[in-house]
């Protein structure tokens, strides 16, 4: 199915099956990791997340949207990515947080892109992903990168894992 987002297609109902968009650019604030190891993905998240919501309120900067993280490369044993949010403007220029990570301005990329949504726990991304890279291919499209998740459930200890949703997006070719 394609579709013009009318709205932020990061605010959207739920994407129920591969949805086509032509959506503009998103400005937002990131920590940028290299080179990290998958296995402390949740150690950046939260570290990210620890910093970055006193750093905006200290710039006057109000999030707009969900929490994501934005991957540069397929990952391995390691990960490029950013982490972030989706803001009102961007950051002027880096700051660091007193934690030593370093936030600024990026954006999530505008043009075409792919996007399904996920319902369910965290573990069930890579063979979402699978599914979702597979029906993309189908459909006669060429994924590119970068690709993203977008966390539209905010996570929490209460939540029951079996309603989070995770958008999956991919800019296409």
């Amino acid at each position: 199915m394609t579709q013009n987002a009318s709205s932020p297609y990061y605010l959207a109902a739920p994407y129920t099956e591969v949805t086509v968009l032509e959506v503009p650019p998103v400005t937002t604030v990131v920590q940028a990791v290299t080179d990290s190891p998958m296995a402390s993905m949740a150690e950046v998240f939260d570290s990210t997340f620890s910093a970055l919501f006193p750093a905006l309120g200290a710039q006057g900067l109000q999030p707009v949207g969900p929490a994501f993280s934005l991957h540069t490369r397929m990952p391995s044993d390691t990960v490029d990515m950013e982490v972030g949010l989706p803001v009102d403007r961007p950051l002027e220029e880096p700051v660091t947080a007193g934690s030593g990570i370093t936030l600024a301005s990026s954006e999530l990329p505008g043009g075409r892109i792919a996007i399904v949504s996920h319902l369910g726990a965290y573990d069930g991304l890579g063979d979402a992903w699978g599914a979702f890279m597979q029906a993309v291919a189908e459909a006669g499209h060429q994924p590119a990168l970068p690709f993203w998740e977008i966390y539209v459930t905010e996570p929490s200890p209460d939540q029951d894992p079996a309603a989070m949703r995770t958008d999956l997006v991919t800019l296409l070719a």
